[in-house]
């Protein structure tokens, strides 16, 4: 009898933990099945925003060229794009981002009257062979490396040229829906010889006030301790968004942190990738 009345109970003791496991599986399966569906409307919710968002940009880009076309004509010619690039640099102001863009149409015409810079302008800044393109990151941005220590502070105005001849060869060479670039700027060697501070604040200007929305990532690699100064001064004058797209880069943490943006297949030889660099002037 009491063999039996034992069975009974370690039969009793199965069934209620059977019940227990298929509630807490019952359990499980509806917190799986609510978060699931929490996951479907954020996503919904953020695919909601994205839209009115473009939509807002679009409004936005509109009024904008109404703005721009008013006080100079020549915007005709000017994609969407383009604009929305100075809206965004403007935080999506308006008046801001068309004074900006009213500005540097005012210095392209008068700097670039012919539309554009022949590498026949600038053969002194060619010659120090400094600046390279080759290959395109994960995200599809253009690839281009920029040899700091080849620098010779020259002529202003030639050297202000070379910067506008190499970003209207990186534009030029944009992938379709892509409008961003990845830069590495390369400090190996860099001495004093090459501390040219009003040519770095001039090329930062361009970029900036000119070419906004343009940069996507820089990577400084090869940084030597004297670089420093140079950069104190400079630093001041690189708008917060662009400070935010610029990483220092450990001589140990190199190869590392150039692969976790660009491929091995895209990467250039001298970083134990696969691609060879390409002057700027053969792009």
């Amino acid at each position: 009898m009491d063999l039996n009345k034992k069975e009974r109970e370690n039969d009793d003791n199965l069934n209620q933990s059977n019940i227990k496991e298929q509630v807490v599986e019952m359990k499980e399966e509806r917190v799986g099945e609510a978060v699931a569906v929490a996951m479907e409307e954020e996503k919904e919710e953020e695919e909601t925003v994205t839209t009115e968002m473009a939509e807002i940009e679009k409004s936005k880009v509109a009024i904008m060229r109404a703005l721009v076309q008013r006080e100079d004509p020549s915007s005709k010619e000017v994609d969407d794009l383009m604009l929305r690039r100075f809206l965004r640099a403007r935080n999506m102001d308006i008046d801001k981002a068309s004074n900006m863009f009213l500005n540097y149409l005012n210095w392209r015409h008068s700097f670039v009257p012919t539309g554009s810079i022949s590498a026949s302008q600038i053969p002194h800044e060619i010659a120090q062979n400094k600046f390279f393109m080759q290959g395109v990151d994960r995200n599809g941005r253009p690839i281009i490396l920029v040899y700091a220590g080849r620098h010779k502070q020259l002529k202003l105005d030639d050297f202000k040229r070379f910067v506008v001849f190499c970003l209207d060869k990186i534009c030029a060479r944009m992938p379709r829906g892509q409008e961003k670039f990845l830069a590495i700027g390369d400090l190996q060697g860099w001495g004093y010889a090459n501390s040219d501070v009003r040519g770095y604040l001039a090329a930062l200007s361009i970029l900036q006030d000119c070419y906004p929305e343009r940069l996507g990532k820089l990577f400084l690699v090869h940084v030597p301790y004297i670089f420093m100064t140079a950069w104190k001064m400079v630093y001041p004058f690189i708008d917060k968004n662009t400070k935010k797209k610029i990483m220092f880069v450990e001589n140990k943490k190199l190869n590392s942190t150039l692969l976790s943006d660009i491929d091995e297949s895209q990467l250039p030889e001298i970083y134990g990738g696969k691609l060879p660099l390409v002057p700027i002037q053969d792009c």
